[in-house]
């Protein structure tokens, strides 16, 4: 506004001087005060259209809020390697990891927020996802439209698949689905994922078990308390090097195969500002990158479940 003023006070003081100066130089002194007064129309123009840049920059800059300011807080539950588990470090420390802790860990510098992460059981991620007491959910999700009510989904960052699994010793057994939709058959899966309502979908007749975390799953069909179960392909087949007798039998067909990032619902900016951020990770190769490392880093050491009260792994 400042500039404004003097930009028409200095053109008013230009044309009075030349108005002021008579006889031959009158059609000059029309001309320099045509001339003045356009200056001064530009330099108006000029000044606001930096007034409304700034106004735009302070709009973007306001076009999202987080339930703790300056942070980003993201639910996960850790029992889903490669996606989110604990490394286990030379020095015996867990240390969080996976291709969505890297993403997370992006999105939030991309932000120029810092991350915060809260350890729950995976329906814990739901659960905390729909009260808004986090901003984000990333724990392998499927865009499930069923859970649309409860948070929105940003665009796909990873493209996954569904499996069933059993062991080397049952797999001639149950490879089919005709073969795990029987009342004797025990079937597992996570505690509201994808991989319960396929459960659900593919063997109703079977007897259906939920678990927790997927690590139990794995423990159950390995001691032959469970005879097949519907996990995450690429997390089964992780879990498959470390344990060479599980099978992956049998490609689970899933209309929304890939996992995409909860957002606490309705926060439209903030969802704008995630889907620049997974956009920007992929093009510029970094997700790659994240899932060669997760991958890596699963196949050595790791725990997979939650830590206890003084952030040691559980025995």
């Amino acid at each position: 506004m400042k500039k404004k003023m003097i930009a028409l006070s200095m053109a008013a003081v230009m044309a009075a001087s030349l108005t002021a100066c008579g006889g031959k130089e009158a059609e000059t002194t029309a001309a320099a005060s045509e001339a003045a007064t356009t200056a001064a129309a530009e330099a108006e123009k000029d000044t606001e259209a930096a007034a409304e840049e700034t106004e735009a920059e302070g709009e973007s800059a306001a076009e999202f809020t987080t339930v703790n300011e300056g942070k980003l807080t993201v639910a996960t539950s850790p029992d889903f390697a490669p996606y989110e588990f604990y490394a286990i470090g030379a020095d015996g420390n867990p240390q969080l990891a996976g291709f969505d802790m890297a993403l997370a860990q992006y999105v939030a510098e991309d932000l120029g927020l810092e991350l915060e992460v809260v350890t729950v059981d995976f329906d814990g991620v739901l659960a905390e996802l729909a009260a808004g007491n986090v901003d984000l959910g990333m724990a392998g999700l499927s865009p499930d439209p069923v859970r649309a009510d409860a948070m929105d989904f940003s665009d796909i960052y990873y493209l996954g698949g569904q499996s069933l699994v059993t062991t080397t010793e049952n797999a001639e057994v149950y490879n089919t689905f005709e073969a795990v939709n029987k009342p004797d058959v025990t079937v597992g899966a996570q505690v509201g994922s994808i991989q319960m309502d396929l459960a659900n979908e593919n063997s109703p007749e079977a007897d259906i078990i939920g678990l927790p975390k997927v690590t139990d799953i794995i423990t159950e069909l390995l001691t032959g308390k469970m005879d097949a179960a519907y996990i995450e392909t690429d997390v089964a087949l992780c879990y498959q090097k470390n344990y060479p007798n599980l099978a992956v039998v049998l490609d689970v067909p899933y209309d929304s195969e890939g996992s995409a990032i909860g957002v606490v619902k309705g926060n439209e900016g903030l969802l704008a500002a995630v889907n620049a951020s997974i956009a920007k990770a992929i093009e510029d190769g970094s997700m790659e990158q994240f899932i060669a490392d997760a991958n890596e880093l699963a196949s050595g050491e790791k725990y997979e479940g939650l830590l206890d009260a003084e952030g040691n792994v559980q025995e």
